[in-house]
């Protein structure tokens, strides 16, 4: 299995983590169904790592064929992923206001700013694919890791 899956298992037990220490809160649980939605779209990216690597013909073929079921999935889960998170930042914005001075809100900004390039670039990349797309796609979704795996850790 590729590094991927075992990076993606450690965020998803951090988020279940988060979730479940303290006060379940329905912000929280909207935020957390968001990120569900956005691990599922990049564990494909562990799928396609696994294709690359030195497996079993057999294998890869299975993984490829699973992922071009998938593949029609991915810009609609993508883009619900979005609408949650505007909607987990609508309740916090109601519930807590927007304070630029807090850490929490500043990291959640900057994934919910990363999420909207990730969705607008995967589109403009299902209109018309060329090597720069798929790089600031690839790009904007490490950067949007990174941003909400911080935001948990805040």
């Amino acid at each position: 299995m590729s590094k991927w899956f075992f990076l993606n298992g450690f965020i998803f037990i951090l988020l279940v983590w988060k979730l479940t220490s303290g006060h379940i809160a329905l912000h929280k649980v909207v935020g957390g169904v968001a990120f569900l939605f956005v691990l599922y779209n990049w564990t494909r990216h562990a799928v396609f790592t696994t294709i690359r690597s030195n497996i079993s013909r057999q294998r890869k073929i299975k993984y490829a064929q699973l992922s071009k079921k998938l593949q029609p999935v991915h810009k609609w889960t993508g883009t619900t992923a979005l609408i949650i998170a505007l909607l987990h930042a609508a309740f916090i914005g109601h519930i807590f206001g927007i304070h630029m001075q807090h850490a929490k809100m500043v990291s959640g900004l900057i994934a919910l700013l990363m999420l909207c390039f990730v969705v607008l670039f995967g589109w403009i990349r299902h209109m018309r694919t060329t090597v720069v797309r798929r790089y600031l796609h690839w790009g904007f979704a490490y950067a949007l890791i990174v941003a909400v795996v911080i935001h948990l850790l805040l």
